[in-house]
C-alpha cells in the first residue's frame, strides 16, 4: 500500500460534472490499495471573482481580510468534492489548511509554508478515509488564516507529500504533461516523459505555466517525485524528478535542450550614465530589494569616460513601482536618466546538456538572426540561455528555436 497525493486545479473541479469525474478517479486510486490525500484549488475562476468582489467594496482591501475571503474558494471545492466521494460509498473527510496543520509565516496573501504537522493526516488515513485538503492556504502560529499566493495549491500538495513521505505527488491539470514548448504556440511541440528538477525549475520560472517555481523548488529540496497529468484523460504525463532514473534513460541519448519558454510578463529598465564607482550598483539594487522587487536579468555596459549604463528586468507587475524606486535613488547614485520598456518578452532555452555541449549559444543566436529577431539583452547559466526581444517577436522566436534544436524529434539534437 502506497501513499499518493493528488492535486486538482481549478479547471479540474470547475463544475459539478467535473467534480463527480474527479471523485471517481480518486476512488479508483484508493481501491488499488493506496492511501490517498487530495489537494484542491478553487473552482474555475472563482478566485478572480472573489478578488473582483473585494474591489467593488474598496480599491485597497486589507490583506488579512483578503486572505479570509480568498480561502473560502478552496473550502467550497473541498466540501463539494468530499460530498461526491461520500456519495460513491467511500469514507472521506475535508480539512482546511489550518486543520491539517499547515503552518506558515505571517505574510498575508503570499505566505510561505514553515511546516506541515502530519499527525492529523496520519490519523485520518489510518481510519481508512480519503483526505481532501484545501490548497493555497495555511495558518500562522496565532491561527491567523493566510494564503500562499501564485501556485499555492501546487506548493500545498508538494509540502503535504513531503510530510507524508508519499510515493508520488500527482499534479492534475488541463494539460497532459510538460511539453518542449507551449503547443498553442509551437504546434509540433512534444510531450516529455521525464524532466529533471533543475530543468523544470528553470522552465517554470521562465514562463512555462504548468507548474509554479515554488512548488518545483519545494519538490527538489524534499525529493518529492511529481507526475504532471491531465484530469481529462488516462494517459501518463511527465515525471519531474527521479534524477537517477532520468540519468539511466539518458546514458545513450543526452537531451541537450529540453524546452523553449517565453515570458511576456517582463519589463526592461535602463539607468543611464551611472558613475563607474564601487557601491553604486549596491545602492540601486538594495533599494529595489527593500521594496520587495525581484530583479532578473542585469547587464552593465562597458565603461565610457568613467560612466556606465545599467539595464535590468523586472516583472511587468512591478514596473511602475520599480521606476519610482529608481527615480528616488537616481540622484544618490549620480545617474543622469532612466528609461523603461514594457513591450518586451523573455525567450529562453533550457537543457542540462548545455554544460557538456559547446555551440548552443551560437546556434540560438543564429536561429534568431535568421528569423530577423533583434536581441536586446542576454543572460546565461549552466542550463539556460535567455534573451530579451520585442513582445510581438516572442512566439516567432519560440518556433525558430524549437525548430533549430529539433525539439520535435526525440533523437536528434547534436550541435555542431
Amino acid at each position: 500500500m502506497g501513499i499518493v497525493v493528488q492535486k486538482y486545479g481549478g479547471t479540474s473541479v470547475a463544475d459539478t460534472g467535473c467534480i463527480k469525474n474527479v471523485a471517481k478517479r480518486i476512488v479508483e486510486c484508493k481501491k488499488k490499495g493506496n492511501k490517498v490525500v487530495v489537494v484542491v484549488s478553487a473552482r474555475g475562476n472563482n478566485t478572480d471573482k472573489l478578488i473582483a468582489l473585494a474591489k467593488e467594496i474598496t480599491d485597497n482591501p486589507p490583506e488579512r481580510e483578503m486572505d479570509m475571503l480568498l480561502a473560502t474558494g478552496e473550502q467550497e471545492s473541498m466540501a463539494l468534492l468530499a460530498m461526491a466521494i461520500e456519495s460513491l460509498g467511500e469514507p472521506v473527510i475535508s480539512l482546511t489548511g489550518a486543520q491539517v496543520g499547515i503552518r506558515t509565516d505571517e505574510v498575508h496573501t503570499k505566505a510561505k509554508i514553515l511546516k506541515v504537522d502530519e499527525k492529523r493526516l496520519d490519523r485520518e488515513l489510518e481510519a481508512g478515509k480519503v483526505v481532501i485538503v484545501a490548497g493555497f492556504q495555511g495558518a500562522t502560529k496565532e491561527n491567523e488564516i493566510t494564503t500562499l499566493g501564485r501556485g499555492g495549491s501546487d506548493t500545498t500538495a508538494v509540502a503535504v507529500a513531503s510530510a507524508l513521505k508519499a510515493d508520488v505527488c500527482e499534479i492534475f491539470t488541463d494539460v497532459d504533461g510538460i511539453y518542449t514548448a507551449d503547443p498553442r504556440v509551437v504546434p509540433r511541440a512534444r510531450k516529455l516523459k521525464r524532466i529533471s528538477y533543475d530543468e523544470m525549475l528553470e522552465l517554470a520560472s521562465l514562463g512555462a505555466a504548468v507548474l509554479h517555481p515554488r512548488a518545483v523548488e519545494c519538490a527538489k529540496i524534499n525529493n518529492v517525485i511529481l507526475h504532471v497529468r491531465s484530469s481529462f484523460s488516462r494517459e501518463d504525463g511527465t515525471v519531474v524528478g527521479g534524477e537517477e532514473e532520468l540519468h539511466r534513460e539518458n546514458l545513450e541519448r543526452e537531451m541537450i535542450i529540453s524546452g523553449v519558454a517565453a515570458d511576456k510578463n517582463v519589463a526592461r529598465i535602463a539607468v543611464f550614465d551611472v558613475p563607474d564607482k564601487p557601491g553604486i550598483a549596491q545602492k540601486l539594487f538594495v533599494a529595489l530589494a527593500e521594496a520587495n522587487i525581484n530583479v532578473d536579468m542585469i547587464v552593465q555596459s562597458t565603461m565610457r569616460e568613467e560612466y556606465n549604463d545599467i539595464s535590468f528586468t523586472v516583472s511587468q507587475d512591478d514596473l511602475y513601482k520599480a521606476v519610482e524606486v529608481v527615480e528616488k535613488v537616481k540622484s544618490d547614485i549620480g545617474a543622469k536618466g532612466i528609461a523603461y520598456d514594457s513591450d518586451v518578452a523573455k525567450v529562453s532555452i533550457v537543457g542540462a546538456g548545455m554544460i557538456t555541449n559547446p555551440g548552443v549559444a551560437g546556434r540560438m543566436f543564429a536561429a534568431l538572426a535568421e528569423a530577423e529577431i533583434n536581441i536586446h539583452m542576454i543572460s546565461t547559466s549552466e542550463i539556460k540561455i535567455s534573451v530579451i526581444v520585442k513582445k510581438d517577436a516572442a512566439e516567432k522566436a519560440m518556433r525558430a528555436l524549437h525548430s533549430s534544436f529539433w525539439l520535435d524529434q526525440e533523437n536528434r539534437q547534436e550541435v555542431s
